[in-house]
């Protein structure tokens, strides 16, 4: 059984959105699934094998994307609390090995590819990451080390905020 993983407001919305433009899809492709059987020899008729290909495909990701709406919970980023990291919050680092100021945002692994940048430059990181493992649970203040494939990262919290999206 999956744990239930968080995800933003608006990838849930996202998610839907795919999920109901994709359900449209499977009721088009099975009209033409349908007319194309009517045709006659199946073995030979192109429109039929492709169109159930296809619908195969759609329904395979339809699937997936009923079991992360399923396995979901629904958290809106902007009202999350920032005494800590946690999923949703902002997070300004300084990497103490290059001195150089770096923002996380953390986020589910059902939404963190599917949310476009807001205002600043914003890195999507998963909670699943090494990263994301790494952030959870750290304070403004606090100085980790992160063990990542390529090595040992090391940052300092300088902020937490709140998401500008849900």
């Amino acid at each position: 059984m999956q744990d239930i993983m968080p995800i933003s407001v608006t990838g849930n919305n996202k998610l839907k959105e795919e999920l109901t433009a994709l359900e449209k899809e499977a009721e088009e492709l099975t009209v033409r699934v349908a007319e194309a059987r009517e045709m006659g020899d199946l073995k030979e008729n192109g429109e039929y094998i492709y169109g159930r290909q296809n619908l195969g495909f759609v329904e395979g990701r339809m699937g997936e994307i009923r079991g992360k709406l399923n396995n979901s919970e629904v958290v809106d980023c902007t009202k999350v609390s920032c005494d800590t990291i946690a999923f949703g919050t902002v997070v300004t680092l300084m990497d103490l090995d290059s001195k150089k100021e770096i923002i996380f945002q953390l986020l589910g692994s059902y939404d963190y590819n599917l949310i476009e940048s807001v205002g600043k430059k914003v890195n999507r990181v998963s909670l699943l990451s090494p990263i994301g493992e790494g952030l959870v649970g750290h304070a403004v203040g606090d100085k980790f080390t992160v063990t990542v494939p390529r090595g040992d990262m090391n940052y300092e919290v300088l902020n937490i905020s709140v998401s500008e999206f849900e």
